[in-house]
């Protein structure tokens, strides 16, 4: 009776381990392949107008006073969250008149949700004849995703971000999303 028992043990570890098998063969291609869908989604809105700076390179020199950092989406959205030490600039407002204090040699970084609003954006800036210009890829929501910060108003970590709407939260995978 106790081998019997042992058998039993065995056969529900074997069967527990096929399962867990059979979870990472069918969950872990979908997780890899979130961020390539990412990756292609971006690459699809995106016209490269505007050079692409990472999040590691953002994280790396925004620390040293290197960049001016602008968030380029709705003040709705701003409030909710953003990267620490970032500028409002309303990308459905625009004017120069909101950047005319930025030396236009000095290096500007420009984000949104993902990059389509910073880009459009950076176009205009380069217009305006500022010659460093940089667009986050992947906007708040890969720096989101890669563990990285954001704050609210009163300059306190927080997990919310404003995802913009219900369809385009699935792209933020890390925090809380927000949206109306």
């Amino acid at each position: 009776m106790n081998s019997g028992a042992h058998f039993i043990t065995g056969g529900h570890l074997r069967l527990r381990l096929y399962k867990l098998l059979i979870l990472g063969v069918f969950i872990c291609p979908f997780r890899c392949m979130s961020q390539k869908d990412f990756d292609k989604k971006i690459n699809s809105l995106l016209s490269h107008s505007v050079p692409l700076i990472h999040e590691n390179e953002l994280r790396a020199d925004f620390t040293d006073g290197e960049f001016i950092l602008l968030d380029t989406r709705s003040l709705k959205e701003y409030e909710i969250s953003h990267i620490k030490g970032a500028n409002f600039i309303d990308y459905e407002g625009f004017s120069p008149n909101m950047v005319s204090d930025i030396d236009k040699d000095k290096p500007v970084v420009l984000y949104c949700s993902v990059g389509y609003r910073s880009e459009k954006i950076g176009e205009r800036l380069q217009e305006l004849g500022y010659k460093n210009v940089f667009n986050l890829y992947g906007g708040i929501f890969d720096w989101k995703n890669k563990n990285n910060a954001v704050v609210n108003p009163l300059n306190v970590e927080t997990d919310s971000v404003h995802t913009y709407n219900k369809s385009w939260s699935k792209w933020l995978k890390e925090g809380v999303k927000v949206y109306e």
